[in-house]
């Protein structure tokens, strides 16, 4: 079994070429893909080969953990059916490639219980579903008050939004690129030097640059926290007396659970939060490489999708 799959041949060079996949077990899925996601945190930083060490990162990779995509077969313990709709948050199935994350292909072979049966009406935004459940681990991490998100990517609207879905206070925004500043749905976006507040006791951090934690320690209250929700380089630094001065507890948001995952589906379903709006830009697999250069590049696009479709 073969699959069509964006694959990093080494840092700096994607491309989408045949991959052989390891044959299905009785516990897994094979999903043809509809549509995948890419994302401009860890799949830049695979591309450019800033990923600090991390298990299993080998090149060449398939990157991705973004994809949705139908149940084609399903073995007899995968506890799912041919033909259901399901998330994908990677895969490790190719013979010649390493899957960090793996989920960026045509086809792919999936451990039943790592897949999200999906309801169709979600359609393309489920691809969303990812960054969303990142969003919630992100709010749930927070052990007070949000009073600052920064970053107007996807990542921030969609903690901006969590934190209404989940009934808390709109927080403001710092995001520093205009054409960003577009698109809040009950809550502030400014420029970080238009915002004048000091005393400000929960902060998270959306816009993956760790050096701003020095132009954000200044407005804080003390205590405060700041939580980390970005992938990041292999070292973050600041300035400590500040920080001391402030007693800042600097709490880190690492992958999202299925907790979270069905947390945002359930948020969704009530209708108390949405996913619309937030994907900008499609491309067919074989102009690959001007999308992934448009999504790290270009600040217009805000989320690129994948359409697996029209795959050969």
């Amino acid at each position: 079994m073969e699959a069509a799959g964006v694959i990093f041949e080494r840092p700096g060079s994607v491309a989408v070429r045949r991959l052989a996949l390891h044959a299905a077990g009785a516990a897994d899925v094979v999903v043809e893909t509809v549509a995948s996601g890419i994302s401009t945190g860890t799949e830049k930083l695979l591309f450019t080969g800033a990923m600090p060490a991390f298990p299993g990162l080998a090149y060449p990779l398939v990157p991705g953990y973004e994809s949705i995509g139908r149940v084609v077969a399903a073995g007899a313990s995968s506890g799912r059916s041919v033909g259901s709709l399901v998330f994908v948050p990677g895969a490790a199935c190719y013979q010649e490639a390493a899957g960090l994350f793996g989920a960026t292909a045509s086809r792919l072979v999936v451990p039943g219980p790592r897949t999200v049966v999906i309801p169709e009406t979600l359609g393309e935004e489920a691809v969303l579903l990812a960054l969303a459940a990142t969003a919630h681990h992100a709010v749930s991490r927070a052990g007070g008050p949000v009073d600052l998100v920064v970053g107007h990517g996807v990542l921030g609207r969609l903690i901006s939004r969590m934190l209404l879905a989940l009934g808390r206070p709109g927080p403001v925004v710092w995001e520093i690129n205009p054409a960003r500043r577009q698109g809040a749905q009950g809550y502030a976006v400014t420029a970080p030097a238009d915002d004048t507040r000091t005393g400000l006791s929960g902060v998270i951090e959306a816009s993956g640059d760790a050096g701003l934690i020095d132009r954000i320690v200044p407005r804080l209250a003390r205590p405060a926290e700041i939580v980390l929700a970005g992938f990041y380089g292999p070292r973050i630094d600041f300035g400590f007396t500040a920080a001391f001065m402030r007693e800042l507890r600097l709490s880190i948001a690492a992958e999202f659970t299925p907790a979270d995952v069905d947390a945002v589906l359930a948020l969704i379903a009530v209708g108390r939060l949405s996913l619309a709006g937030l994907i900008t830009h499609r491309a067919t697999p074989d102009k690959a490489q001007t999308a992934y250069r448009t999504a790290f590049e270009d600040a217009d696009c805000l989320k690129m999708v994948i359409d697996w479709r029209t795959a050969a």
